[in-house]
């Protein structure tokens, strides 16, 4: 009688440790995705704390709005690597990991004993992954890098100069942002081949390089070919007239792109004809040579109705469109409450927080692990989820020792399913709080908050 196979586990990534040391944003979205899929992320910090605690308003001091987004799933753990007992602690945690992730510069990193060679002698097969501001072959290796300076750098800042001859900043941290993403899907790979019998490795992934590519993916134009057959740039994407188009009472985005769809439009506000006798409407190439004046000609057209009588004539024709909505509108947009894409949870010490989910289709529970408030005083807290006949699924916290300076509720003894990772002061391995190791697979909806 042959067994059934094992059931698999519950999220792609459970039984995958990652330490991360990264701070700010673009390490921390990284490690966030990791996980999202069910990776043990070990979040290590300085004893002042992840910068990014700072940004934002916040119920208490160092729990700010961003921190809290990019820290769910995450176990947090504050150690002084600087000093021999904390590197210690944290070469300890790279034994049985499998992919260890920092954004501190090369130097750095090897002065403190914490380079690719000193972690790989405690663990041969951990993927090593820095994340950097330049690749260390370039002569720019050594400069410090952040989202405002790579922007500015890989030319994404310098695109505005097309609008109306300024440069500026994207109001995203959207080089942090891309390079997080990249980060994450790299150390996907970086397991899988490990995984299927590969090597452990130490991976760079440098901010310049990786926006620099995106942003002439776009506009790298007649430099593509040798020798260059044109000038570089999307000529679509930096007119001027490529923008939001004002109607009577607001604005609107609309972009018939494609032939059906520049026939429909002009079909339906009764100028059909035009696109025929038009030159520059006529076909697609017609007007990929000639974006300024279609866009102009189409912002001159919107100019004239309301924009609920834009979006109401373009829909029915299957013309993209959209109202220009505010930050705030897309708390109420009824797509995103249908997918459920906020998701309000409770948490420990920051009471009821709102989240937000991804888009894919059976993606994991947003949130597992508490992302815990930092205590004043060297204070060290347990956490675990309430009992199963309690009426909600939050978490709780306890402290351990000066109960005055504990920032969590009264504590609720552990279900005796659960164990708890206790790390003492006494040799530098926390004083910030939460920590839980599961002994059962987590339940299906998430039982903590960020």
């Amino acid at each position: 009688m042959t067994r059934p196979p094992p059931e698999p586990p519950a999220l792609p990534l459970q039984g995958f440790k990652v330490i991360d040391m990264t701070t700010v944003l673009m390490g921390p979205l990284a490690t966030q995705l990791l996980g999202d899929y069910g990776a043990d992320v070990v979040k290590v910090e300085p004893s002042e704390g992840d910068v990014m605690r700072h940004a934002g308003p916040s119920c208490t001091e160092r729990m700010g709005p961003m921190y809290l987004s990019a820290g769910r799933n995450k176990r947090s753990l504050v150690l002084d690597i600087k000093k021999p007992a904390g590197r210690e602690a944290l070469l300890r945690l790279c034994r049985d990991a499998d992919l260890f992730i920092h954004n501190v510069r090369m130097p750095a990193m090897a002065r403190a004993g914490l380079s690719y060679e000193d972690i790989r002698r405690e663990n041969p097969g951990i993927v090593y992954l820095s994340l950097v501001g330049y690749g260390s072959r370039g002569p720019y290796a050594d400069q410090p890098a952040f989202d405002d300076i790579i922007q500015a750098e890989s030319g994404l800042a310098g695109l505005f100069r097309g609008a109306d001859a300024s440069p500026r900043f994207v109001p995203l941290v959207i080089a942090d942002r891309i390079t997080g993403l990249t980060a994450a899907h790299t150390a996907l790979a970086a397991l899988l081949l490990r995984q299927r019998g590969g090597p452990g490795q130490a991976i760079e992934v440098p901010m310049f390089e990786t926006v620099a590519q995106t942003v002439p993916g776009d506009h790298l134009g007649g430099e593509t070919f040798v020798p260059p057959r044109g000038s570089m740039g999307y000529s679509r994407l930096t007119t001027p007239n490529r923008r939001p188009y004002r109607t009577l009472d607001g604005f609107l985005a609309a972009t018939p792109y494609n032939d059906k769809q520049f026939r429909a439009f002009f079909s339906a506000i009764g100028r059909g004809d035009e696109v025929d006798s038009n030159p520059i409407l006529r076909t697609q190439a017609a007007r990929a040579a000639n974006y300024h004046a279609a866009y102009g000609l189409l912002a001159d057209i919107i100019e004239t109705r309301t924009t609920a009588q834009w979006l109401e004539l373009c829909r029915e024709n299957e013309v993209p469109c959209a109202p220009v909505r505010s930050l705030a509108d897309l708390m109420a947009d009824p797509h995103l409450q249908a997918v459920g894409f906020f998701e309000d949870v409770e948490h420990p010490s920051e009471g009821p927080l709102r989240l937000l989910r991804g888009g894919t289709t059976g993606r994991p529970p947003t949130s597992r692990h508490a992302t815990c408030r930092p205590a004043s005083a060297p204070t060290v807290l347990r956490c675990w989820p309430k009992r199963a006949t309690a009426p909600t699924t939050s978490r709780q916290c306890s402290p351990m020792a000066s109960p005055s300076t504990a920032p969590c509720r009264p504590p609720i003894p552990p279900p005796e399913t659960e164990k708890t990772w206790q790390a003492s002061t006494s040799n530098n391995l926390s004083r910030d709080s939460c920590f839980i190791t599961r002994s059962r697979a987590p339940s299906p909806r998430p039982t903590t908050c960020s």
